[in-house]
């Protein structure tokens, strides 16, 4: 058994993840976030993440 994680990205990637999830046939626990992230500020990007910590850890242990 592997180790569990979860694919998280921008939701610029979603049809990307879709079609390479396809590819593989396999589909990971994903969370996407807004998008852009590149030019968010230092306490943007914290704010994001704090939003998307309970998301993650639901899928880590749900």
């Amino acid at each position: 058994m592997g180790i569990p994680g979860v694919f998280v990205a921008s939701t610029a990637f979603i049809d990307a993840a879709a079609a390479q999830s396809v590819a593989l046939g396999f589909e990971p626990a994903a969370v996407f976030v807004p998008h852009p992230i590149q030019d968010r500020t230092d306490d943007e990007v914290r704010a994001i993440a704090d939003g998307v910590v309970p998301l993650i850890l639901d899928k880590l242990t749900g």
